[in-house]
Parts: structure tokens; sequence; C-alpha cells
């Protein structure tokens, strides 16, 4: 990114987790980023280290399931910082529990900001950057978005639908020619604080299913993406790449491992407590005033790099090393005839 002209970056979900990692790594590239969250707390904490990697920061405190506050948000947003370069759709809740527990009102809550949240985000960014003909929206998914899992039906139902919707978004960019541009980020199991604050009925505290990553990670697919928008989608870890493998090829087969695992796999061994704070309806860091920052309570099992995201980076590097390879060894077997020939 320039930054002799800052792109403008509107990040949702910017208070904690990946959202927070993310206005980081776009602020350590110059970008005036917009960020978008119920939290005031997270919101002023997420502001200073923006302006601490070198980028500029605007706190727009709103619920991503208010498509009218969403609106206006945009519309303050590129009065005070200009035409949005980036949008990236991240905010998210979710309820911890078999389905038959959770509340319809509950999923109702987990579908409307996880779902149609980026719905509305997308809409108020593309109603501005389609006249302009110039932008990117960045979906920020999971390995959800094609395999759910136990104890998360509702929000692996709204990864489902982002997946389909955007699918058949992109396929209307592309009938339009236009240059605004949609991609999404597939992501693994991230350490946020998301599992400190998610309402859960469950025993024990719940956890990531492992292989846990940071949301450090994420975030730079995430920058990655914005940067490189052609591609349609980009998948983040090697669990992420082996379960949309083994979904592709063995679903049912998955179904039964998944039965039989995931359940003891996303609990800790310590007891949830019924008074821990929920966010499913108002911000835990207003409540309490604490910000939760980008981590979760997972660092010490929480891998820092993965392989898939150096791959992804580095895929036309990649491929031309190997069409080159391919010449030489062809060029060298030409020879190895020819000197056969001759002799």
């Amino acid at each position: 990114m320039n930054r002799n002209k800052p792109s403008v970056v509107v990040v949702t979900g910017a208070s904690g987790g990946v959202g927070r990692a993310t206005a980081r790594a776009f602020a350590a590239r110059g970008a005036k980023v917009a960020l978008l969250a119920r939290g005031r707390t997270g919101l002023a904490a997420a502001a200073s280290d923006v302006v601490r990697a070198g980028g500029q920061a605007l706190q727009v405190p709103v619920d991503m399931a208010d498509h009218l506050a969403v609106t206006e948000a945009a519309n303050r947003i590129e009065e005070e910082f200009g035409p949005v370069d980036v949008w990236v759709n991240n905010a998210f809740t979710g309820v911890f529990a078999p389905f038959v527990e959770i509340e319809p009102e509950e999923f109702r809550r987990v579908t409307e900001v996880t779902y149609l949240g980026y719905v509305y985000g997308t809409h108020a960014a593309l109603s501005r950057m389609l006249p302009r003909d110039h932008g990117t929206i960045v979906q920020v998914g999971s390995a959800l978005a094609y395999r759910g899992i136990p104890l998360q039906s509702a929000y692996c139902g709204a990864k489902h639908a982002i997946q389909g919707w955007n699918e058949s978004l992109r396929c209307e960019l592309l009938h339009q020619r236009s240059k605004v541009r949609t991609t999404m980020v597939q992501l693994p199991a991230i350490n946020t604080p998301q599992f400190s604050w998610v309402l859960s009925r469950m025993p024990l505290n719940p956890q990531p299913l492992p292989p846990i990553f940071e949301p450090e990670l994420a975030a730079r697919a995430i920058v990655h993406a914005a940067a490189h928008p052609r591609r349609r989608e980009y998948w983040v870890g090697g669990s992420t790449v082996a379960t949309l493998i083994a979904n592709a090829i063995a679903p049912g087969l998955l179904d039964r491992y998944l039965a039989r695992t995931a359940f003891a796999a996303q609990q800790t061994d310590r007891p949830h407590s019924p008074r821990t704070p929920v966010n499913l309806w108002k911000p835990v860091d207003d409540t309490g005033g604490h910000d939760y920052g980008a981590h979760g309570d997972f660092d010490d099992r929480a891998h820092t790099h993965g392989p898939q995201l150096w791959l992804s980076e580095h895929r036309n590097a990649l491929a031309a090393g190997a069409a080159l390879t391919a010449a030489a060894v062809a060029a060298l077997r030409m020879r190895a005839d020819h000197g056969w020939h001759d002799r």
C-alpha cells in the first residue's frame, strides 16, 4: 500500500480477535482504518493499536445486525476518511451448545450478526464502490463454511450461508465486468477471546477445535487477499485444507469421526461457570471495562505460522519455478536422448 496515499480500510468486528489483528496489519502498511464493533472499550484500544502501528484510526460503534446503522457508519467513514478501498467483513457471534438447547431468538441473533452483518456490510460497500468501479471486499470465512461441526450449528449455518451468497455475488460482479472484487478467506481454529465470552451450555469451558492458530496468521492472510482479490478464496492452515478435502471425498466418514471426537475436543478440562460474561446481546468489554485484545487463552498451544498460507502467497512464483524446472528437465532429457542417438 502506498503510504503517500493511504488506503481506506473498513474492518468489522475490529475490537478483538481476528478483526483486531487485521486492523493492526493494515495500519502497519499506512492505511486509514475504520474500526466497526459494538464495544467502545475494545474500539478505543484497537484505535490505539492502529496509531502505534503507523495508521490512522476511526472508531465507529455499530451493531452489524442493524442495516440502517451500518449504512450510517459507511457514510461517516467516507465523510471523514474518503472513499473506501477495502471492506473486511469479520464480525460474528455464536452459541456453544447442542442445537436443541439453543433458543430460537439466540439462533436468530447469531444469524443476523454473523450472516446478515456480512450482507449489510457488503451492500453498504458496493453501493459506494460500484459507481467508482473500484474496491475490494474480503469475507472472513472458515473451514466451517464447508464443513459443519457439532456444538456450533448456528455459526456453521451462518458461514455456509456466507459462502453460497458470496459465490452468487461474485458471479454477478464477473457478469458486469466490474473491477470491484470480492474474495473469501477460509480460516482454521483461531485463538481469539470469543471462547471467553461465547454463550455456552456445555459443562466445561469451550476451546477451538485443534490445531489452533494465532490471529496474526489470519490477519496476514486477509491483508494478502485484499491485495490479490482476483483469487476467489484462500485456505489458511493445513487443517483447513485437510478438512475441506476430507469433506469432499468422504463426508459421511467425517460425520462419524466428528460425532465421536468433536464434543470433547472443543472443551477444556475446566468447569464452565454460569456467571461467565456473554457477548451475544451486548459487548462484554463495555460491561466490565476490560479490553480483551486479539488473543484468547490458548497462546501456549497456538501456532504462529502455517505452510499453506506461504504456499498461497507464493503460488505464482512456485508455479513459475515448477515450469522452469520442468523445462530444464525436458531439455536435459532431450540432450540425453540426442547424445544416445549420436553414439
